[in-house]
Formats: C-alpha cells, sequence, structure tokens
C-alpha cells in the first residue's frame, strides 16, 4: 500500500513525488507513456537535445521555483528572441522598435505609439472585445494583418474575431530595442535537457511506465491511500458531461545534413498559406556546435481523442463545462487534480511547478 500514486510524470507529477518521498512517503508514479517528463520531455537525436513535444524554455520571476528547479539542473543563459516570417518579410518578436521601423520606418517610439494610435483610430476601437480589437488597440492593424492574424488563426483554428481578448495580452509590445521575448528576471535551458532535470526530481522515487491509469483504476486505486492525477479531468470521469476541447499540435521533425538551418531557434510563420505555424531549430536552445541540425516543423489542429490534448480552449463555453467537473472532482476523496490537464489551464512551467509546491504545503504542513 504507497502512501501516494502519482499518475502522471510531468512536471507537476515530479515535483510533487520529489518533495512526498523528502517526506518520507512511499510514491509510486505511472505514466502512460514510455518515457517520464510529460511534454518537456527531450530526446538526444545528433547529440542535440530535442523537445519532443514543443519548445520548453523555462522563465519566472518567482524567485523559489528558480532556486528550486537549480536543485536539479544547471540553466543556461539562453534568451528567446523569435523571429516573425511573413511571406519572406522577416520581423522581430516580441513587437519592439525593430519591428515598428521594419514594419513603417519609424525611427522612434514617438512615431511608433503615434502610428498605432492611428490605425487603433481608425478601426473605431475603444472597447475590445475579442482578439482581433484587442491586437489592434496593441499594436495597430498593419502588425495585426501581418503578425497576428495568420498565426492565431492557424494556432487556434478559429476566426481572431471569436477569440478572447486576453489571449493575445500574453504578447510583449515595447518600444524599445529589447528583443527578449519573456519579461522575466531569471530565463533558461537546462543543460542536459528536462528529461535529465525530471529524472533527478524522481530520484529513488519508484516509476513504472507504459501503464495507463484510467484502464486499470481499480487495481490502482486499491494499491495507494492516496491518488495525485494529472491526466485529463474529463477523461477521469469518462466524457460522462461531455468532452472538453484542446488544440492539438503535430510535428515534422528532421535531421538536416548541414550546421545551421534558420540561424534562431525559434521562427513563427505569421502568413496564413504557410501551413505549419512555425519551425523550431533545437540545438540553438543549447548554443549548438554539432554538424548537423535537427529542426520541427509545428502543425496545429483540433485536438480529437488520440490525439495529445496541449493547449486548454479556455472559451466561456469550455470553462463553463470545467466548472461542473471541478465540482465531481472535489467529492473524490482521495483523489488531487493537478497540473495543466487535470486543472484544465494553460500553465507556464513556472506556475505548475508552483502549483505542486502550494499543494505540498497544505498536505505536509
Amino acid at each position: 500500500m504507497y502512501d501516494y500514486l502519482v499518475v502522471g510524470a510531468g512536471l507537476y507529477g515530479a515535483v510533487f513525488a520529489h518533495e512526498a518521498h523528502k517526506r518520507g512517503k512511499s510514491v509510486l508514479v505511472i505514466d502512460k507513456r514510455p518515457n517520464i517528463a510529460g511534454n518537456v520531455y527531450t530526446e538526444k537525436i545528433e547529440e542535440i537535445n530535442v523537445h519532443k513535444y514543443g519548445a520548453h524554455i523555462f522563465h519566472t520571476n518567482n524567485k523559489r521555483v528558480w532556486d528550486y528547479v537549480n536543485q536539479f539542473a544547471e540553466f543556461n543563459r539562453f534568451t528567446n528572441s523569435p523571429v516573425a516570417n511573413y511571406h519572406g518579410e522577416l520581423y522581430s518578436l516580441p513587437f519592439n522598435m525593430y519591428t515598428f521601423n521594419r514594419m513603417w520606418g519609424v525611427v522612434t517610439p514617438e512615431e511608433a505609439e503615434a502610428k498605432i494610435a492611428e490605425q487603433k483610430q481608425a478601426a473605431g476601437i475603444s472597447e475590445p472585445k475579442n482578439l482581433e480589437e484587442q491586437a489592434i488597440s496593441l499594436v495597430g492593424t498593419d502588425i495585426y494583418e501581418k503578425l497576428v492574424k495568420g498565426y492565431t488563426e492557424k494556432q487556434w483554428g478559429r476566426p481572431c474575431s471569436q477569440l478572447p481578448a486576453f489571449i493575445i495580452k500574453r504578447l510583449p509590445v515595447r518600444f524599445t530595442f529589447d528583443n527578449n521575448y519573456f519579461n522575466a528576471l531569471y530565463q533558461g535551458i537546462p543543460m542536459g535537457g528536462y528529461t535529465k532535470m525530471v529524472e533527478n526530481m524522481l530520484d529513488g522515487v519508484e516509476v513504472k511506465l507504459g501503464i495507463d491509469y484510467l484502464e486499470n483504476k481499480e487495481a490502482l486505486d486499491a494499491a495507494a491511500k492516496n491518488v495525485i492525477y494529472t491526466g485529463a479531468i474529463d477523461a477521469y470521469f469518462g466524457f460522462s458531461l461531455g468532452t472538453l476541447e484542446y488544440r492539438s499540435v503535430r510535428f515534422e521533425t528532421e535531421v538536416l545534413n548541414k550546421p545551421n538551418f534558420q540561424g534562431n531557434a525559434a521562427v513563427n510563420y505569421t502568413d496564413a498559406e504557410t501551413p505549419w505555424t512555425r519551425i523550431i531549430e533545437h540545438k540553438w536552445f543549447e548554443f549548438g556546435t554539432q554538424p548537423k541540425t535537427v529542426i520541427s516543423r509545428e502543425y496545429s489542429s483540433e485536438w480529437k481523442p488520440g490525439d495529445e490534448p496541449y493547449y486548454p480552449v479556455n472559451d466561456e463555453k469550455n470553462s463553463v463545462l470545467y466548472t461542473e467537473y471541478r465540482k465531481l472532482a472535489e467529492k473524490e476523496e482521495k483523489v488531487i487534480f493537478g497540473g495543466r490537464l487535470g486543472e484544465y489551464k494553460y500553465y507556464d512551467m513556472d506556475a505548475v511547478i508552483a502549483s505542486a509546491l502550494e499543494m505540498c504545503e497544505k498536505i505536509f504542513p
């Protein structure tokens, strides 16, 4: 009889398992995948740590979380400075003075602000009601049309006019020449890859892979006093109230016999015609010097059973449905639901870790 069965070997599960094990609790971690680390899993190809489930760049302003992860890995000084490619025109992301100069030829912040204000006024937006209006009010019509609209509609599979405004608020807009995408005090990639970092978190903890919890629920529940569940909350309840919606991502990864493909870790393709949303060149996350390179093209799609769920679609309809599942979850006496899928929440990595640590503090005062 284990004290805790942890379902899912991603960040939430690994942090919880580490903390419980440290306090002398008996813990079993299971995952239906053949590997630990969930979506931050990295695998070595041509001596390059490839982010199998998409680019993960650690960034946080939370010193406690930063100190915590540095127990398990040494982080490099990688700074995320993506590039936008619109039909061969290259622009700086985040939106900053380089972007405004390339788009309009403006040189000063004052000129850039005036251009955006002029375009916002022409569009007649006072209170933005959706993503399209929010984007135009932040960066003007030209940047919205070239650098936001096509990319966002490919990513979410919905018109920008039907998406909530808060999604675009994550995008930094700066009237400086700062190319650092994340406005975070601490940032980097774990040297040696995320898999190694999670392996260190799970040191000494019993882990079994290739086990589907929901298919073996009765036997697994009987083997533990408590369950930490980080899978999809609607799947846990057999989709009894309906299916929560996600966006999924498909990757086409290839090895190229050249040292440099695009000169940057991430290039976003912002036109509607290019079928992929971005290309990741993995070696640049760790300043690679390998003779070959590995790239991944990302294609966004609507989630269907059997796909990997990536981004919760946190619109009103899905939020209402999640609230109903949450009520069911609260009645499960020995089960704690956590993480991106368990809480149906778009979580950055630092927030997942903070959430797991907060849960540990409640359980282990």
